[in-house]
């Protein structure tokens, strides 16, 4: 397939499908919030199931992202990006059709393994692989900046579409969105990883993991995570469902 020496010729494209896949898959899950109020009105469910969905979500795509970037990094991201979409639309279709609070946390799995499997991380490794080096430094801002403005996108885009229409069928439009992952992920193909040189220094996983946590700069960055995924991003998606019930009760 000579789809990767074609993708390099044209970084600009590159550059603009991989913002476009950075937004549409952060976006969805950042707005999966504002379902906290008519999911418990209609199932009859405390906030405190939808909460747990979303942690599930987060612990998983934090535990998963390590399995799914070195997979990237041996077959190519298109393979990952593909199974990671279905994954994740197929954990937002099963949200819509959740009737028990097991199945809901199910689902929060099954999106946290998605979101793992086509997040902005790896559009950024198929920029580092596919972007001439003028064009790296800043193609990671745009594509970091993309998934941002995925959330900002998103977010009034889910509320005017539980308000249209209803909040399963929200669900499954923004499960077919995410499913568009898949034929874009294909401008951003690599190619498989060969086998590496025998002069080339083998690594275990354990030994490169043991390598950087040596570096203390390594350790400061991931002890930054704590605080923004888990702490802020749960306090933010509970203040923002509990603001939503406020104004539906208002």
């Amino acid at each position: 397939m000579n789809l990767n020496a074609t993708a390099r010729r044209m970084p600009i494209v590159i550059l603009i499908v991989g913002c476009m896949m950075a937004a549409f898959a952060f976006g969805p899950r950042s707005s999966l919030g504002f379902f906290l109020s008519p999911i418990s009105f209609e199932r009859g469910w405390s906030r405190e199931v939808i909460a747990l969905t979303l942690a599930i979500q987060m612990l998983v795509w934090g535990a998963v992202q390590p399995v799914a970037g070195a997979i990237a990094d041996r077959f190519g991201v298109t393979a990952v990006f593909c199974i990671g979409a279905i994954l994740y639309s197929a954990g937002l279709c099963t949200m819509a059709y959740s009737t028990t609070p097991a199945i809901f946390y199910l689902s929060g799995g099954l999106v946290g393994i998605g979101i793992a499997g086509c997040s902005f991380t790896l559009v950024l490794a198929a920029f580092a692989k596919l972007m001439p080096e003028r064009w790296r430094s800043f193609s990671f801002g745009a594509g970091t900046a993309a998934a941002s403005f995925g959330q900002f996108l998103f977010s009034p885009l889910a509320v005017a579409l539980i308000s249209t229409f209803h909040w399963q069928t929200a669900l499954l439009i923004l499960s077919v969105i995410v499913l568009l992952l898949i034929p874009m992920s294909m401008a951003l193909y690599t190619s498989p990883r060969s086998v590496p040189s025998t002069s080339i220094r083998q690594q275990s996983m354990l030994q490169a993991v043991g390598e950087a946590l040596r570096h203390r700069s390594f350790v400061f960055l991931i002890l930054g995570y704590f605080t923004c995924g888990f702490q802020t991003f749960f306090h933010l998606r509970t203040l923002t469902g509990l603001s939503t019930r406020s104004g539906a009760v208002s």
